[in-house]
């Protein structure tokens, strides 16, 4: 073992998607941190312009932002806009953390991180000249999976498949202040709804990308957006509310916080039915934890039911029975358990059996929760778990246990095989009916939903662990499932720790009768831009004849169905220029997955998590 080394690393997970000894995974976290923390103390001479900025850094941020894993360190952070970091200060995810700072010291931080001036006056120009119509009527692409089943399969797409070859950019639109784009859009008839890392919400014009109109939720808006009767939009923040708004006026009608636990969220859409919103709860407690101090964890995964007409309560279901209790004192840092399970995904609806289903993530701390890892089914009526399928036990993980200095990691960490995708509920030509679950793992599920989950069938397409396997979600037409594969590595570099531009991706089409694999395609070749990655860890998208998925590396690319050929492919990591004048570029592509509706194909570009190639741009195609 190497000198110095924790006692035990050599049975921690792969340091993000490498296998490495134990003293190569020493060696590394100690010749990472060399050029971070030369960086670091070698700003004093280079940012004289901004007093303050570098103490203000070292006493606040710095204990975590310089840690292992980052995510973004001091140098990664010049790719930020101030507006965008005074408001994660102020407002947003980081609002726990700056909130002893005053408005000065918060615009101090914010242009010495970003080395740019404030612009409180940031504006987003292009308004909409045409009167409002009174309904949104037309072809939709409607929440998260575009129907009750999360299928994400777009039958009437408007665009046949000898079309997807002609597809050219029609318009691009920039999210002002923004360093990241990974809200998916929905459209509802020639209306677009999205929303942003700065929390604001567009409503756009699907033809010239002018806006009608935008709502300021003050945190971080990541959830798809779903539009109900009445003209009526919903969605989640970062700080675990949910709004309903007029979607013709973008007034606020109600907001409900789901959830008061600091690091609570909303990742995943609000999936509406028959007058009741479900919405899931996930927490970002399983980062926090990569601080020593950190007390890990306090956290249980919830779904909750809420009246759509007045955003009430009506039943609150933990994927945790009993809260956290406090365990054992390590290194002098308390630590609390049962804790985990968030759910990150859009609910799954079963008309048939009045339930609706969701995968569960890991467990934060000791002991294993009995239904991380899992599938459940609870009873839309009253959220009653009917039933529950555990599918990786004893998956204990946080980001302590990338660290040098573990305080709250497991002995025993799991693989970090959370099931981050929405399940899809896939109704077979003989009757019989399937859930399809991707997860972290690799593994592609096929569960009986009418056998309590029994399994069915089990594909590995994919290595898996923490940012690997099935990330955010696969698609499944009238035969066909496909699953794109993340398993994306890190590696040092001088400003940190970056994507690794040799490891990760794949396209995998596997017949959901039987889970035969039968047609799979890699990635060509490695990256050639800095801070990319041919991991495809978004989530896909299918029409007829066609599939599409979009890549770390920046690119949409659309696949024949029948045997995974390349039909189109459009590098988005770049600058446009934008119909309401915003500076904005393209980076790499994850989270939210490509929207096809009405012979139109919308994508964000600039998912800027795990130091990927940032931007902040969304981009309408046309067959032409």
């Amino acid at each position: 073992m190497h000198p110095g080394c924790r006692p035990g690393w050599s049975e921690a997970p792969a340091y993000y998607g490498r296998d490495i000894t134990t003293a190569e995974r020493c060696c590394r976290r100690r010749a990472i941190m060399r050029p971070i923390l030369t960086v670091l103390f070698s700003l004093s001479s280079i940012f004289a312009a901004a007093p303050g900025g570098l103490d203000l850094y070292t006493k606040n941020c710095a204990r975590c932002h310089e840690l292992l894993p980052p995510l973004q360190t001091r140098a990664l952070m010049k790719d930020m806009t101030p507006e965008y970091i005074f408001r994660a200060l102020t407002t947003g995810a980081m609002r726990k953390m700056g909130g002893d700072l005053s408005e000065e010291d918060r615009t101090t931080l914010a242009e010495f991180l970003s080395e740019k001036k404030l612009n409180p006056g940031l504006v987003s120009r292009g308004a909409c000249a045409a009167n409002t119509p009174n309904t949104l009527t037309g072809p939709q692409w409607n929440g998260w999976g575009t129907d009750l089943e999360n299928s994400r399969f777009q039958k009437d797409a408007g665009l046949a498949p000898g079309q997807v070859s002609k597809l050219k950019l029609a318009w691009a639109f920039g999210f002002p202040g923004d360093f990241s784009s990974y809200s998916q859009p929905a459209v509802v008839g020639k209306r677009i709804f999205a929303g942003s890392p700065m929390g604001v919400v567009y409503a756009l014009d699907a033809l010239s990308g002018c806006t009608y109109w935008t709502f300021d939720a003050g945190a971080g808006v990541r959830s798809a957006i779903t539009i109900g009767p009445d003209n009526v939009a919903y969605f989640g923040d970062v700080h675990a509310n949910v709004y309903a708004l007029n979607a013709l006026s973008g007034k606020q009608i109600w907001k409900t916080q789901v959830e008061n636990y600091p690091s609570a969220r909303v990742t995943g859409a609000p999936k509406l039915y028959q007058g009741h919103l479900y919405i899931p709860v996930a927490s970002r407690d399983e980062w926090f934890s990569a601080d020593a101090a950190f007390e890990c964890c306090k956290f249980r995964g919830s779904v909750v039911a809420l009246n759509a007409k007045t955003g009430k309560q009506e039943w609150k279901t933990f994927t945790i029975a009993e809260a956290a209790k406090p365990l054992a004192k390590k290194k002098g840092t308390q630590t609390w358990g049962p804790s985990g399970a968030g759910v990150w995904n859009s609910p799954t609806i079963d008309v048939k059996k009045e339930v609706l289903y969701v995968g569960t993530g890991d467990s934060y701390s000791d002991p294993p929760a009995p239904m991380s890892d899992s599938i459940l089914a609870l009873s839309l009526s009253d959220g009653k778990i009917v039933w529950s399928r555990q599918l990786t036990q004893n998956d204990i993980f946080n980001g302590n246990c990338m660290q040098q200095n573990q305080s709250t990691c497991p002995e025993k960490p799991g693989p970090d095989a959370d099931f981050a995708a929405s399940p899809i509920l896939h109704a077979m030509a003989d009757g019989r009916r399937i859930l399809l679950a991707g997860q972290k793992s690799g593994i592609l599920h096929a569960l009986d939903p009418d056998q309590d989950g029994k399994v069915l069938w089990q594909t590995k397409l994919g290595k898996g662990g923490t940012l690997g396997g099935i990330q955010w979600g696969p698609a499944a037409d009238n035969d066909t499932a496909y699953a794109a594969i993340s398993d994306l590595a890190l590696m040092p570099a001088p400003e940190g720790v970056i994507p690794d531009p040799k490891v990760g991706g794949g396209l995998h089409a596997v017949q959901i009768a039987t889970g035969e694999k039968l047609w799979s395609v890699m990635p060509a070749g490695p990256c050639e831009k800095h801070r990319c990655s041919p991991a495809q860890s978004a989530a896909i998208t299918a029409i007829p004849g066609a599939v599409f998925s979009g890549s770390l590396d920046g690119h949409i690319r659309a696949y024949a169905s029948k045997d995974g050929a390349i039909l189109w492919d459009f590098d988005t990591a770049k600058d446009f220029d934008t119909v309401n004048k915003v500076a904005a570029k393209g980076g790499s592509l994850d989270g939210p997955g490509p929207v096809v509706v009405g012979g139109m194909l919308l994508v964000n570009s600039g998912y800027a998590f795990f130091n990927g190639m940032p931007g902040n741009v969304l981009l309408a195609f046309t067959a032409q």
